[in-house]
Parts: structure tokens; C-alpha cells; sequence
């Protein structure tokens, strides 16, 4: 249970780090495609390899079906209606004109990714809990860390641009970000004692919110940059966690 708390840590820790680097340094859109795109893939991957299989193994089929509609649905309602829910898999949205009317659209924002990194704490928090195999457990951790440097790297880019100075911006990414912390300790602490059914419940609708991340991402990303550049960095971040799963499920 020790390694799940300090997993939720560890994932704020690369958002923080992601947005430190980007109110310190002008990034070019470019290398920052690439890594949107390899952790867009890590997002798919983890889904396909890790939880799909260890949801269906706890509840039913048609539980798992209606967890993933119910997570991709959860981030498509906000995205369309309130704010793009990620700003690492929308960095293609963030335009000039988005950021010279940040101060209009700072309350959905903070609201969006608020949401989105409470659950990805609680998928670190409560997997502690899911009698699953170590190769799930750190794929799905390694994954998570990987999503949050472009996420914290695309925030900090935004604030920076819609004028805010550097201590500011990392101070709202910080903020931000925290809820990813508050995800864990509602998984850790609060989740504990559900039954299995239900934990793979959450578990699929997890993973129905990062297939929506992941396509999102991929999408968003060709419609300004070439195809080649996107798909094959989304698809080395799919093999990598797959490689990963099977890997430590030959050495478990």
C-alpha cells in the first residue's frame, strides 16, 4: 500500500517537473509533439495491457463496457462543454487567441484539469487495492509519469503565454496539478474496503478516460503536424508499455 501513495507523489512530482521546465525555458511545439504523442501511447497501452485485463478479471463484460463509455464520456461532456480536459493531449488548441483570453476561460480550465488529474490519482491510489500483478501496477504508474511531464510542460506553456509571470504560472501548475494528490487519497483512504466489482468498475472507466486522452491527443496533434512525427511516437509509447507488461510478467 506504501508503493501506491508514493506513486500519487511521484506523478505530481513530473507534473511539477514538466511545468518547471516550461516556465524556465521557450519550448519549439515540435519536440513537444513527439512526447505528447509517445505518452498518448503509453495512455492506450496501459489501458489495453493492464487494466482492461484486470477489469475484466473482477467484474463482468458488460461492466467493463459500461466503465470505458462512462469514462470516455465523462471527458468528452467536458471537453465539448466546459474546457478541454487536458492540456497536453489539446496543446494544439492553445493558440495566440486562447491565451490573450486565458482570464475568460481560467475558471473551466482549472475546473477540467482538475478533474482529469484527480483521476490519475485515483487510479494510482486505488490499484493498491486491485489483487493484480506488479507488471499493471508499475506499467500503469510508469505511464501516468510519463503523461504528466507534456501535461505540466503544455501548462506551464499556456500560463506563460496568456502573460503570467514565471513564479505565477509554476504557482497555478503546482495548484493544479495538487488535485492529483487529492485523487490518491481519496483512492487510498476512501476506496479501501469497496469490493472487487466495483474497484474494477473504476478501474474501466479509468481507462475509458484515457482511451479519449489518447485519441484526442493524436488527433489534435496531426491536424498541425505530420503524421509520421505523431504515429510513430504514439505507437513506440504502445510498445513500450507493452513490452513492459510482458517483460515483468516473465520475470514475476
Amino acid at each position: 500500500m506504501a508503493n501506491a501513495l508514493w506513486q500519487v507523489v511521484a506523478a505530481y512530482v513530473f507534473a511539477l517537473a514538466g511545468g518547471a521546465v516550461s516556465t524556465s525555458l521557450r519550448l519549439e511545439h515540435k519536440p513537444l509533439c513527439a512526447l505528447i504523442s509517445f505518452a498518448a501511447g503509453t495512455l492506450l497501452g496501459v489501458t489495453l495491457f493492464a487494466i482492461l485485463p484486470e477489469s475484466l478479471g473482477a467484474c463482468p463484460w458488460w461492466g467493463v463496457i459500461l466503465g470505458l463509455a462512462t469514462g470516455y464520456a465523462l471527458f468528452f461532456f467536458i471537453s465539448k462543454h466546459v474546457h478541454h480536459v487536458c492540456p497536453a493531449c489539446a496543446a494544439s488548441h492553445f493558440d495566440a487567441d486562447a491565451t490573450r483570453h486565458f482570464s475568460e476561460i481560467a475558471t473551466a480550465l482549472i475546473i477540467a484539469l482538475a478533474i482529469h488529474s484527480t483521476t490519475d490519482g485515483l487510479a494510482l491510489g486505488i490499484q493498491g487495492e486491485i489483487p493484480a500483478m506488479d507488471a499493471t501496477k508499475w506499467s500503469l504508474f510508469s505511464a501516468l509519469c510519463i503523461h504528466k511531464v507534456p501535461e505540466g510542460l503544455a501548462l506551464g506553456s499556456l500560463l506563460i503565454g496568456a502573460g503570467l509571470h514565471r513564479s505565477a504560472a509554476l504557482g497555478w501548475v503546482t495548484a493544479v496539478e495538487a488535485t492529483t494528490l487529492l485523487g490518491g487519497v481519496i483512492g487510498y483512504f476512501f476506496l479501501a474496503n469497496i469490493s472487487t466489482f466495483w474497484l474494477g468498475l473504476i478501474m474501466a472507466h479509468v481507462g475509458g478516460g484515457f482511451i479519449y486522452l489518447a485519441v484526442h491527443a493524436v488527433l489534435g496533434e496531426m491536424l498541425k503536424h505530420g503524421r509520421k512525427l505523431v504515429l510513430t511516437s504514439f505507437s513506440v509509447g504502445v510498445a513500450l508499455i507493452a513490452l513492459l507488461n510482458i517483460g515483468l510478467r516473465v520475470l514475476g
